[in-house]
């Protein structure tokens, strides 16, 4: 019970940077480098991830704040109720198995911020993509599944939300498993074929893909979107 007393205490009392600190303790712990999530690991630290999802609840974003501190906390949001729901029903194959009163994992209003209910697709559509415009948010946010981009086993800061988001599409655009990149053929991620207005709102899916790739692309290459793969990040 001390134990659990001095956690509380310190989520309470100790200021926004700390708080995001154990939350990222929590990523660095159990998420690898490639983005895996050892959920079993993960669930022994349940009491804490409940205890930061108390913290978002009850430190709402301002209208003092930063776009990039309030880009943070809704991304960080997003994706400490994701493991939540996960936590909730592991063992399981896919977030896609989950269903509650009908409705799939992206439509269940579980993430509590203040006095009101959101759901997942309500932070990506309605808060993140709507009020930021920013097409990189997409590898920010992480959907538990293999052909997602990978979860960043870090924490999203004001100070380090920019830098990091640019990393993990860089990282995302050049990795094999998930965009086959060459001058003249791409096989892409379905995330740009869904996503594609929020990636060429200021020129052509080649255009912003050549700011990333290795290799600089043809803007007569041919695309095609690969399957994607709902399979747990499970590590």
């Amino acid at each position: 019970m001390k134990r659990i007393s001095i956690i509380i205490f310190l989520l309470i009392f100790v200021p926004s940077e700390a708080q995001t600190s154990i939350f990222d303790s929590l990523l660095r712990k159990n998420v690898d480098s490639t983005g895996k999530v050892d959920y079993q690991s993960f669930k022994k630290d349940e009491l804490l991830l409940d205890e930061y999802l108390s913290y978002l609840k009850n430190n709402t974003p301002s209208k003092n704040w930063s776009a990039n501190k309030e880009k943070a906390y809704w991304i960080n949001t997003y994706n400490a109720y994701t493991i939540k729901l996960i936590l909730k029903y592991y063992p399981l194959k896919s977030i896609k198995d989950i269903k509650i009163d009908g409705k799939i994992a992206w439509k269940i209003p579980l993430v509590k911020v203040g006095n009101k209910h959101y759901t997942l697709d309500g932070i990506e559509h309605k808060i993140l993509r709507k009020k930021f415009e920013d097409p990189r948010i997409h590898v920010g946010i992480n959907c538990a599944a293999k052909s997602c981009p990978k979860l960043w086993n870090h924490a999203f800061t004001e100070r380090n939300i920019d830098f990091a988001l640019d990393n993990l599409m860089l990282e995302f655009i050049n990795a094999g498993q998930r965009n086959k990149i060459s001058k003249n053929k791409l096989e892409l991620s379905r995330i740009f074929d869904w996503f594609f207005n929020d990636f060429t709102k200021n020129g052509t899916l080649i255009n912003y893909l050549n700011k990333y790739a290795s290799i600089k692309v043809s803007e007569k290459a041919s695309i095609k979107y690969l399957t994607y793969d709902w399979i747990l990040n499970n590590k």
